[in-house]
């Protein structure tokens, strides 16, 4: 994305968080069932029509595994009607294994929009038509390794599908957060889901539902 649209959109996702702390924090997506749709956001939600053949992948943050779990309970579904990749977004610099410090530092990089560098990105990302963006909820909002992700990559003419884990806060303002910093980058982003974080992965039915407004078959 180019750097003046990030800065301009990532204020936004700096501005909801701020107020999101207020409300319930569901920091790090900790144990629990449950799912949430952003059906706040279905009048610029789009539909994929044909899922069959397109190359897809799975790119994520996980801080306690949670997301990761979700991650590869999709890769794991929809692998006959795509051809499906994984990717795991690590920061060059681990963030704190204590919760008290990490909310903090979270807190902090959030407020500042700051943004980590990463270890790697995906070999010829370009190739891809389908992007799932998996990220824990972090004061309401997707973290700021998934942000960098965001900011690094080019998403023009790409299908994005956002998922979310979250411990108690929901949605709140992820899915806003992340179609707002995709604004301008030429990609449609497609309805997101919210599951209250497992290290099991999300309930069966109501990830099979999802995945299947989205388009895809379900093994």
């Amino acid at each position: 994305m180019k750097t003046s649209s990030l800065v301009k959109n990532y204020s936004f996702t700096v501005i909801s968080a701020v107020f999101a702390s207020a409300a319930a924090f569901g920091f790090c997506g900790c144990s629990g069932t449950g799912t949430e749709s952003a059906d706040d956001t279905s009048e610029k939600a789009q539909t994929v029509q044909e899922t069959k053949g397109k190359k897809t992948i799975i790119v994520y943050y996980s801080y306690s595994g949670n997301t990761r779990a979700v991650a590869k309970q999709i890769a794991g579904k929809i692998g006959n009607s795509s051809k499906v990749d994984m990717f795991e977004i690590e920061t060059e610099k681990e963030y704190p294994s204590e919760y008290g410090v990490l909310v903090k530092q979270a807190q902090k990089e959030i407020k500042a929009g700051y943004l980590p560098e990463l270890k790697k990105l995906p070999e010829n990302f370009s190739d891809y038509d389908i992007v799932f963006i998996g990220s824990p909820n972090w004061w309401g909002t997707i973290t700021p390794a998934v942000s960098s992700f965001i900011h690094k990559e080019d998403f023009s003419g790409k299908t994005v599908i956002p998922f979310f884990t979250h411990g108690s806060g929901g949605m709140q303002n992820m899915a806003k957060d992340t179609a707002a910093q995709l604004e301008g980058s030429g990609a449609a982003v497609l309805k997101a889901a919210a599951f209250r974080g497992d290290p099991k992965g999300a309930p069966e039915k109501a990830l099979d539902a999802w995945l299947e407004k989205t388009g895809f078959s379900i093994k």
